[in-house]
């Protein structure tokens, strides 16, 4: 619960967004004059792959209030600028409309060296998540961390699946966007690897054979970073509330706080046979929280909460020992109540199109409305 110099384990939220047309709800080329007009030195702004898109992180932090000031002042901040642009800032996992359109690649040379390796995989990839930083003592740590929450990532995606609409239809999953995602050369949830060092030979493997452009290019549910210290889960869809976001990332950090836990105690790793992480994720992303899960640990299929409530007993110690539990309670109250973002991003497409989902979206980016 707390790192290895007796602080609260560090974590950080890096969150995507999309720029749409304030009016016809289509992605918008509005990132460069976005940025332009944002003080990046008060809200970090950055490009991302498509000129619709754009970025921003949280500093490291150790307390859910910190995570969220970020975002929310980066919302309102960058929302704002849109608008006065004629763009809406989106938290949407993908697109509503549009993505039959190509579209226009950031002119940044690795960005358009992916568009030329990738080809059509990625000349219509607006798909932006949520990824979560946690801290670990060690790379050896990070891929134990890695196999012991991957019981628990068909939850993880369930609650945070937001991306049901393309091109104008609903697609029938909850998260669209996991299941784009799989048309990447690395996807899906990461082998098991006895250690670091077999983890740092396998992507060196995948970039030397030209698999991978280098190792940002690993698109893998959770992965070791590249940069930091730090485990990153990227199952998420991007969050139409801060809130949401910010309670997810808890408790992935609670997550890799047990499991850290667990390695300490030296309990063993969960043996998974092949396919079944990867099969329970396909089935969260279909189902979202709407119907039923499946547990890949003791294989059985249960209704989508009792997995929830399954999860979240495990790291009740952890929420508690940060005072993050009643935060945490209060976001899954909200979604049995609610519904998940999948589910009320098709409600408001069935009551008023995509009228009612720029209003959707704008009512998740304004912290004072």
């Amino acid at each position: 619960m707390l790192d290895e110099q007796g602080n609260p384990r560090g974590f950080g939220i890096e969150e995507e967004y999309l720029l749409l047309d304030a009016k016809t709800g289509m992605p918008a080329n509005g990132a460069e004059q976005v940025i332009r007009d944002v003080d990046s030195a008060a809200q970090p702004t950055e490009h991302e792959f498509l000129a619709s898109q754009l970025e921003t992180a949280t500093p490291v932090c150790t307390t859910a209030e910190e995570a969220e000031s970020s975002l929310r002042g980066f919302r309102d901040t960058v929302a704002q600028t849109a608008e006065r642009q004629g763009m809406v800032l989106a938290s949407s996992g993908l697109p509503p409309l549009g993505g039959d359109t190509e579209g226009t690649v950031t002119p940044k040379s690795r960005y358009q060296l992916i568009r030329e390796e990738m080809r059509g995989v990625a000349a219509h990839q607006y798909a932006i998540g949520t990824h979560v930083h946690v801290a670990v003592p060690s790379r050896d740590a990070g891929v134990e961390v890695i196999d012991r929450i991957s019981r628990w990532m068909p939850v993880l995606l369930a609650l945070t699946a937001n991306s049901p609409l393309w091109c104008g239809n609903d697609t029938g999953f909850a998260s669209w966007r996991y299941i784009q995602g799989l048309m990447w050369p690395i996807s899906g949830y990461p082998p098991s690897f006895a250690d670091g060092a077999q983890y740092e030979d396998a992507v060196a493997r995948l970039i030397d054979t030209g698999v991978l452009i280098d190792a940002g290019h690993l698109t893998w549910t959770a992965r070791l970073s590249a940069n930091y210290p730090t485990v990153e889960v990227r199952i998420a869809d991007a969050q139409l509330e801060v809130g949401e976001s910010v309670a997810f990332a808890v408790i992935v950090r609670a997550l890799v706080n047990r499991a850290l836990r667990e390695i300490a105690e030296s309990i063993p790793r969960p043996q998974l046979g092949p396919g079944i992480v990867d099969g329970a994720i396909w089935i969260a992303a279909r189902n979202g929280l709407r119907s039923d899960l499946t547990d890949p640990v003791v294989a059985d299929t249960v209704p989508a909460f009792t997995l929830v409530d399954r999860m979240i007993a495990t790291v009740e110690e952890e929420l508690q020992f940060s005072e993050e539990w009643d935060r945490v309670q209060q976001y899954l109250d909200g979604l049995r109540e609610r519904g998940g973002p999948a589910d009320r991003q098709l409600l408001a497409h069935e009551n008023g199109g995509i009228d009612a989902l720029l209003k959707l979206y704008r009512s998740g980016s304004h912290a004072s409305r």
